[in-house]
């Protein structure tokens, strides 16, 4: 798709950059009897999550970070304990954007999806990156017959990335979800597209993408793929997340991701979904 020496330089870099180290001082907090951390902290935020944690599930200092003893709680004990800090910080106005809407945790896992493990517990997903936990996101790009991409711009209300482009569709992975079943439901909201989850059983590309954020740590995990967009079907938003669709020929999509108009993420999916087909 993107044949172009420069394109292809331009998207190697975007990948190059996907991962940015942590900043200095922050600090990785884990589930006793786990060996990869949950997320990371910084250090102040570790100190007000220590001290609202309940008594018998405390999270204590050690030598690296911290230490949440809460390995023989249940994975709804856990979650019943972080709402109830995610709560807090949402009165205090630490957590903006609440969405009623729970993402699962099972760590910092590196291995390849459906994870092994079991889900650690379940919490809020606008306070994931508050917690520096990592998230899922299932996106899909949208191409014509002829090459060129549907892309959308996020409404201008958006919590995150308000006003940025961003691929066809895309969206956060809910708990009990699949990423087949995530793209057949963003599909339809947020383009009005219907596909059927055979019509989606394809190929999903992975990228993490972790830097820091207004919120804290955003570490996602991303599941790209992409449709066939026909020349009798527009995409049209139904849930208020876009405020219009365009359509781009290759060159204008790496320029605009260039220029910073893309969100970061999106960004990253279109660099992988690229890498993987060239």
């Amino acid at each position: 798709m993107f044949a172009d020496l420069d394109a292809q330089r331009a998207l190697e870099a975007v990948l190059s950059r996907a991962r940015q180290p942590l900043p200095a001082g922050w600090e990785p907090w884990r589930l006793e009897g786990y060996a990869r951390p949950l997320g990371v902290l910084p250090p102040e935020r570790a100190r007000e999550l220590s001290s609202l944690m309940p008594a018998d599930l405390p999270l204590v200092r050690e030598a690296e970070g911290w230490l949440w003893r809460a390995r023989n709680a249940s994975a709804a004990r856990r979650s019943i304990a972080l709402q109830a800090v995610a709560e807090r910080w949402r009165a205090s106005g630490l957590i903006a954007g609440w969405r009623n809407e729970a993402y699962a945790c099972w760590g910092s896992r590196e291995d390849p999806w459906p994870y092994s493990g079991v889900e650690l517990f379940r919490l809020e997903r606008a306070a994931f990156r508050t917690l520096g936990l990592r998230s899922h996101a299932v996106h899909i790009h949208g191409l014509t017959p002829d090459g060129r991409m549907w892309c959308g711009r996020r409404s201008a209300h958006k919590a995150t990335d308000p006003g940025l482009l961003d691929n066809l569709a895309a969206g956060g992975l809910a708990a009990d979800e699949s990423p087949v079943a995530c793209a057949v439901r963003e599909l339809f909201e947020e383009a009005g597209l219907s596909r059927s989850g055979d019509e989606l059983r394809m190929p999903f590309f992975s990228v993490l993408t972790e830097r820091v954020e207004p919120e804290g740590w955003h570490s996602e995990r991303l599941f790209v793929s992409s449709i066939q967009v026909d020349a009798n079907e527009s995409p049209a938003n139904h849930d208020g997340e876009v405020s219009r669709f365009m359509l781009f020929e290759p060159a204008e999509v790496v320029s605009r991701i260039a220029a910073g108009e893309f969100t970061e993420d999106a960004a990253c999916a279109i660099a992988v979904a690229f890498s993987a087909a060239a």
